[in-house]
């Protein structure tokens, strides 16, 4: 059957939740408006190029998502959805829908909402897909309590967008009642300040101890000679010892007279070890992105691997993420039929996630054919002698 769009006297009428605030100020609206950059998510995004760590498992989740096809029950409508899925330009320099999800995605971990459009032609035809910046939007529950409005800031103040049904809106692990999410890095920040603190530290004490400094002590004698030119012979020591201590001046010998001792500043000092708190702060950092250390290159272990139960935990995160950004493929390529008159009932088949060593899966179906062979010999041999 073909695909229509429904009337608006076909929507289902709701009435108003009975647990959302009904203000009866008349300045209430001041207050009903939710940016979608605050000072946390610049802070996500300053974290994210302070920590590498926290960087690299944001793009490491986006690799490990995997890609999709859009499968239509429409046989003859199939080939123009594959063309679209891989050919449609996004963003004015890439191409695919592929890469319209990553950059959604990669936006929803960051800052916890994700909002993207799609861009018709003036036939109203989908031609392309836009990724939003967040500091261009704000949103609005509505006047029905229950659904979310886009309204788009600028110099003449907030507007709602023209054709809601072109805007798609994602959100990762909402506050009850709330219209934005909670990005994936919520509760890192203090976490990243320690360990920036001890990471600057560090360097501050290598720069101080590890680039050596000489403090030469010249201790003049009791005679008057030596007491009427000290200061003269101190200014020649320094100089000298200055020209030997240049960079490129090769090894150099110090000669001198009188008594003179010469020592290194900050070599009874030792540098506070920091391997230990800077591992407990990464294993937090760590703990929150739900990634296996060794993926984000932390090898606290010599023997460390992935076990089947990590892989299933994680499988589990990466299916969660998947639920989030299904709907929005669907709305995508329902849209491109609709828009292009072509019918069909559309699925999103994700490919299958393998997080385990193939080696391991490949001897654990090996030693399961050879028992399942040795069951059906025994059982063989059992017939026979009946």
């Amino acid at each position: 059957m073909p695909i229509r769009k429904k009337k608006h006297t076909d929507e289902v009428q709701m009435n108003f939740p009975q647990t959302v605030r009904n203000s009866s100020n008349p300045f209430g609206i001041l207050d009903g408006y939710v940016p979608l950059t605050d000072p946390r998510t610049k802070l996500y995004y300053a974290l994210r190029e302070a920590v590498p760590v926290i960087d690299a498992a944001i793009f490491k989740l986006v690799r490990l998502i995997g890609s999709f096809e859009l499968i239509c029950s429409d046989k003859t409508a199939q080939q123009s959805l594959n063309r679209f899925a891989d050919t449609v330009p996004v963003n004015g320099s890439r191409y695919g829908i592929n890469s319209f999800i990553s950059a959604y995605f990669e936006q929803l971990l960051t800052c916890g909402t994700s909002i993207g459009e799609m861009i018709t032609d003036p036939s109203g035809r989908l031609a392309a897909l836009y990724n939003a910046p967040l500091e261009n939007v704000e949103l609005k529950r509505g006047e029905d309590g229950f659904s979310t409005e886009v309204y788009l800031s600028g110099v003449g103040g907030l507007q709602k967008v023209r054709y809601p049904d072109l805007i798609l809106l994602s959100l990762l692990n909402p506050d009850p009642g709330s219209v934005k999410g909670n990005s994936l890095l919520k509760g890192l920040p203090f976490i990243s300040s320690v360990l920036m603190k001890i990471i600057n530290t560090v360097g501050l004490n290598w720069e101080r101890v590890g680039n050596v400094r000489f403090a030469v002590t010249y201790k003049p004698q009791n005679d008057s000679v030596d007491r009427a030119y000290a200061k003269e012979r101190a200014m020649q020591m320094a100089r000298e010892w200055g020209e030997a201590m240049q960079p490129g001046a090769g090894v150099r010998d110090f000669v001198t007279v009188g008594d003179v001792s010469i020592k290194v500043i900050g070599a009874d000092n030792q540098i506070l070890d920091s391997e230990v708190p800077v591992r407990q702060l990464l294993e937090q950092i760590v703990a929150k992105t739900g990634l296996p250390p060794f993926m984000l290159g932390l090898q606290w272990s010599s023997t460390e691997r992935m076990s089947s139960q990590q892989a299933d935990v994680l499988t589990s995160e990466l299916e969660y993420y998947r639920g989030i950004l299904s709907p929005v493929i669907l709305k995508i390529g329902n849209m491109f039929l609709r828009s292009n008159g072509l019918n069909g009932d559309l699925e999103v088949r994700w490919n299958d996630i393998t997080l385990q060593d193939q080696v391991e899966l490949g001897r654990a179906r090996l030693y399961n054919a050879q028992a399942e062979a040795l069951e059906n010999k025994k059982a063989e041999e059992r017939n026979v002698k009946a």
